[in-house]
């Protein structure tokens, strides 16, 4: 029986992860799911939350990922994500006033173009915010 299983998280801008690893707990549009080594052949819609990956280096254990799609197989795991950040980068502080400025923004508006933009952005750093159990 295998023991471990070929995992890699790839963002738009780069291939974050590429390890071997034993487990991965990955946020599914369904709920989260754990993937093991000889997993069964699936493919997955993301959700915005933390991918966890259990024994992997402190600062790739846990990963927020805003959607994207899972393709797992018994030997390998393959996330791409719309954005990926290893959560030990990411200052709360930071991300709490981000929240605040794109309300603020939303609120602002003065057409449907940068309304939408705001809104899109005030989405990204909520879910963000959610992942970091920030009070928004």
């Amino acid at each position: 029986m295998a023991d471990t299983f070929r995992f890699e998280l790839v963002s738009p801008e780069k291939v974050l992860v590429s390890a071997d690893v034993t487990e991965v707990i990955v946020p599914g549009s369904e709920g989260d799911f754990t993937v093991l080594p000889l997993h069964a052949p699936v493919i997955a819609l993301l959700r915005p939350g933390v991918l966890r990956i259990p024994g992997m280096d402190r600062q790739l254990d846990e990963i927020y990922v805003r959607g994207g799609l899972a393709d797992v197989g018994p030997d390998r795991l393959t996330v791409l994500s719309e954005q990926a950040i290893p959560l030990a980068n990411v200052n709360r502080d930071v991300i709490a006033q981000e929240i605040r400025n794109a309300e603020e923004d939303a609120a602002d508006a003065q057409d449907e173009d940068s309304m939408r933009q705001a809104e899109d952005m005030l989405e990204r750093l909520r879910s963000l915010g959610d992942a970091l159990n920030l009070a928004a």
